[in-house]
């Protein structure tokens, strides 16, 4: 399952040979690379039926024959079985956690990573040539190989190296999109490019002709990557665990940021809900690895000691209980994997057992001995349990032997019970199964339990019902969510040729350049100023540049045949001292007045159906569960009115019995990518 990095063979300015990106061989037979292209073969298979699926709920509206319609009833019917098979195999894709393990053989409890979003590829040329030639007056031929560096750097970020390198490729691309959006995607128009991405958990795809899914994807395949570093960390040493435990909380910290920033991203696994629950399961299992850390030089068998640890697997026990009841909240619960949401109940009884186990040990073993401090002792267990049985202090449970062996053992049942729910847990999930690892550690678990038990159990020996307290959880160490620097890394921009991004932007309108001559005599009649690009500030109006069709305000783009748009006012005034006998030539250009803004909801269509926002991405969000506000009903007279108002301020693609109208603003309704377009799309791998 080794990464292999393939070599781009790109020379350098110096004409060294060097690596220009670097991501996974595509042609590599690993198991994460199989996994994916898998992924993207069932993406494309559920596009397909979705297709299928909205053709006949179409087809059924529309026909009023009987006989139509009970052919059409059988065909959805057997759309949406395929549907619901090709969902079962996208889960159990998503359950396969073995293939993002450590290589090595180990006895650690197996955790949970996100596989990455797909995305279909897109092909940047002609539109970046076109809008280069029609908005910036420069020929976009000239461009090609910056447009083929960045369709390269896009493509090496579907199979980025399972490592920093990877992040680091995965976030120069992320600072790209802010450049290219400000280059090629004006405000005041959509661009007619689709990106489309394909949600991890259902494989339905979501199209945006704006940015914000794109970099919305981007931020959350760097979340999934480092809970995937995670993962293959070896959990078998310090340095390991380390590693893991910052790339869990790093995962999350990118999750918590996704979820903040992009708010109204239209795809189901990036919808509030799932970003806090996701958020939730890299904490805990940042918690887990915090306590592996803390048990792995081993746990010394005293009465502080024991208390500690059983403290901290109370930790871990209560987080993965609160991922569980995320999982299992509507609406979750129906696209979560069963096996996600029964790992995550295996590990919160087996942790909570540990737990018991824990104080069980820390009772019977060691009695208070004179030499032992007691009043560190009674403060220790007053710590430890929230309440007690009545009538029972800590100090009596310490000094009074036979009432320490009872909730000594009223621990270990718990511990027991706990185990053997796990274990009736585990036998329910048929993915859980294949962990053999998992099933080994769970039953040497309640095996040491019930040794535990024996140990201490007494011949006719009445059954005791005293029941063992909860135990407080408590950590030394939390996990934290923390947002990594790489997030951001400084990149130059591909089109810099165009001029500074300040000024040569698809917010600003400019003319064609303009060639003026410049005469022969040092007075130029104007005066220039700012930073590249220089313009002019005051100008003579009986000068010859004015009357060539100089105007304040012009940038001056060109002096000669030398290109001026990064140059300061200095250079640019030392090439117009070199003016000779017959003159100089400059270009410049002017700003035009920009048209109104578009509305700022984007079109957006998610299973070939149009609509402004996902129905579900702004479902239930478990982080904040403050009552809705109802809005008042408007009265009958204010109706009309009102309906005018949201015609004119919300911008929503028609339906599919309205394809022969025209949008509002006069353009033809972009349909859905064709299937023909997703057939011919080249696989992953």
């Amino acid at each position: 399952m080794t990464d292999t990095l393939l070599p781009n063979g790109i020379k350098d300015g110096t004409g060294n040979s060097s690596y220009f990106r670097k991501g996974c061989n595509p042609f590599a037979q690993t198991g994460r690379s199989k996994l994916q292209n898998q992924r993207a073969t069932l993406n494309q298979q559920i596009i397909k039926q979705m297709r299928m699926r909205a053709g006949a709920e179409n087809l059924l509206k529309a026909t009023s024959n009987n006989k139509v319609k009970e052919m059409v009833l059988l065909e959805l019917s057997y759309v949406n079985s395929n549907l619901q098979l090709l969902m079962g195999q996208l889960e159990g894709l998503n359950s396969s956690v073995e293939v993002y393990q450590d290589t090595q053989e180990t006895a650690n409890i197996p955790l949970i990573a996100l596989g990455l979003k797909e995305t279909k590829d897109i092909d940047f040329s002609t539109l970046f040539k076109d809008f280069i030639l029609e908005h910036y007056s420069e020929d976009g031929n000239s461009f090609e190989e910056e447009i083929a560096d960045l369709m390269d750097l896009r493509q090496a970020c579907r199979t980025p190296s399972r490592d920093e390198a990877g992040v680091e490729l995965l976030a120069k691309y992320s600072s790209h999109l802010p450049l290219m959006e400000s280059r090629f995607f004006p405000p005041t128009r959509q661009t007619g490019m689709f990106f489309t991405w394909y949600d991890s958990f259902t494989g339905v795809p979501v199209c945006q002709q704006n940015m914000s899914l794109e970099k919305a994807s981007m931020l959350f395949n760097m979340a999934a990557l480092y809970s995937q570093i995670g993962t293959r960390s070896n959990r078998q040493t310090i340095a390991g665990l380390e590693e893991a435990i910052s790339s869990f909380q790093k995962s999350a910290g990118i999750l918590n940021h996704l979820k903040e920033t992009f708010t109204h991203t239209p795809s189901y696994d990036m919808s509030p809900a799932m970003l806090s629950m996701l958020i939730r399961m890299m904490l805990a299992q940042a918690q887990e690895c915090l306590f592996e850390k803390t048990a792995l030089p081993g746990i010394r068998n005293q009465f502080h000691s024991l208390m500690k640890m059983a403290q901290e697997a109370a930790k871990v026990s209560e987080i993965y209980d609160q991922v569980h009841q995320s999982m299992i909240q509507t609406p979750l619960k129906d696209n979560v994997p069963f096996f996600w949401s029964t790992m995550s109940q295996v590990k919160a009884n087996h942790y909570r057992s540990m737990a018991h186990y824990f104080v069980a040990s820390a009772l019977l073993d060691h009695q208070l001995a004179l030499s032992d401090d007691e009043d560190q002792q009674e403060k220790t267990l007053s710590q430890v349990y929230d309440r007690l049985p009545e009538g029972r202090s800590p100090l009596d449970i310490l000094k009074k032997k036979d009432e320490r062996e009872r909730i000594g053992k009223a621990h270990i049942r718990r511990a027991i019970l706990g185990h053997e729910e796990a274990l009736r847990i585990f036998s329910l999930c048929h993915h859980l199964n294949k962990l053999e690892a998992l099933q080994d550690i769970l039953r040497a678990s309640h095996q040491r339990s019930l040794n535990k038990c024996s140990e201490n159990e007494e011949e006719e020996e009445f059954t005791d019902y005293t029941e063992a307290p909860d135990i407080i959880s408590k950590t030394e160490h939390k996990a934290e969510m923390e947002v990594p620097a790489t997030t951001k890394v400084k990149v130059t921009d591909f089109f810099q040729r165009l001029g500074p991004l300040s000024v040569f932007s698809a917010r600003q309108r400019w003319t064609a350049p303009r060639t003026i001559k410049l005469p022969e005599h040092k007075d130029l009649g104007f005066t220039l100023k700012g930073e590249s690009p220089v313009h002019v500030v005051s100008l003579d109006p009986l000068c010859t540049a004015a009357a060539d069709g100089l105007k304040e305000g012009d940038y001056i783009v060109a002096v000669g045949d030398t290109d001026c748009k990064w140059m300061s006012v200095s250079d640019v005034m030392r090439l117009l001292k070199d003016v000779n006998e017959a003159g100089m030539d400059i270009q410049v250009v002017s700003i035009m007045d920009s048209n109104p803004q578009m509305p700022t909801k984007s079109a957006t269509f998610c299973g070939n159906l149009p609509k402004t926002y996902s129905m579900i991405c702004l479902a239930y969000d478990d982080d904040n569960k403050k009552s809705r506000k109802v809005s008042k009903k408007s009265s009958f007279l204010n109706f009309g009115l009102k309906n005018r108002l949201k015609s004119a301020s919300t911008l929503s693609l028609p339906t599919s019995a309205e394809h022969s109208g025209a949008l509002p603003w006069n353009k033809p309704c972009p349909t859905f990518p064709s299937s023909s377009s997703y057939n011919n799309d080249s696989a992953l791998y």
